[in-house]
Parts: structure tokens; C-alpha cells; sequence
């Protein structure tokens, strides 16, 4: 199996607690990331298939690049994650939440290849891997 994986970059902003919990109960699930924080991010797309004899490639990287800079890029960049992006109402601007949602945005709209998995690094030593729904 031939896997293709192309990094994209951008910084968002987000902030995580529960209106059903306490201050103090959230102050002790979340700690500091109760307050407005921001992270530089890298997002991993890979993308598995047959590679078109053609071209030799299995996926168009140019229309690839237009899928994820439209559908998650352009939205997420300089966001502040679960107040601009509708998705995440009622939800966690997690990691684990955000590849759920990256992976739907991206899927809709690619033509060749399929997507394999979704990475997204929050910081230098966490990251995020999202396979599909099984």
C-alpha cells in the first residue's frame, strides 16, 4: 500500500471547559486551558489509492492542496476554534474533535485517492491520528 501524506500549517486559538460543570470542577478537569490559548498547528493529510499509470501519482496534489486550504485552512486559521466554526458548538475544541470534523471536510470534497488518515499535531509531542469511522 502506497500512502501519501501532505503538511499544512496554520494557528488557531481555543479555549475548553463544560457549562455543566463547576469552576472549580472545571478549573480541576481543564487547569489552565480554561483561558484563551493558542497553538501553531500542522495537520497531516494522507491519502491512499492506486496510482493513476498516467500521471504516476494517486492523487492531483494541486486539487488536494484546494480541498484542505478551502474546506479547513481557510476556516480554522486564526479562529478561535469553538466560537467560529460552527461544528464545535456544544463540543470540545479537542484534537480528537477536530480530526472528526477535518476528516468530513476533506472527504466531501476529494476526487482521487481516499483519504487514509488525518495527523494533526497541537504541539511538538502531541498529536492527534484519526483513521475513518469504522
Amino acid at each position: 500500500m502506497i500512502v501519501l501524506n501532505k503538511a499544512f500549517y496554520f494557528c488557531a486559538a481555543h479555549r475548553y471547559g463544560n457549562p455543566k460543570l463547576s469552576e472549580a470542577e472545571n478549573l480541576a478537569v481543564f487547569g489552565e486551558d480554561l483561558h484563551i490559548h493558542g497553538h501553531n498547528y500542522e495537520l497531516v493529510v494522507s491519502v491512499t489509492g492506486e496510482v493513476n499509470p498516467d500521471t504516476g501519482f494517486i492523487v492531483d496534489l494541486g486539487h488536494l492542496k484546494d480541498v484542505v486550504n478551502e474546506h479547513v485552512i481557510g476556516l480554522v486559521d486564526h479562529s478561535q476554534i469553538e466560537v467560529d466554526i460552527p461544528w464545535f458548538k456544544g463540543k470540545q475544541p479537542s484534537t480528537e474533535n477536530m480530526v472528526v470534523w477535518m476528516w468530513e471536510q476533506i472527504a466531501a470534497h476529494l476526487k482521487d485517492g481516499k483519504l487514509y488518515r488525518i495527523r494533526l499535531h497541537e504541539t511538538p509531542t502531541i498529536y492527534t491520528d484519526y483513521f475513518g469511522s469504522p
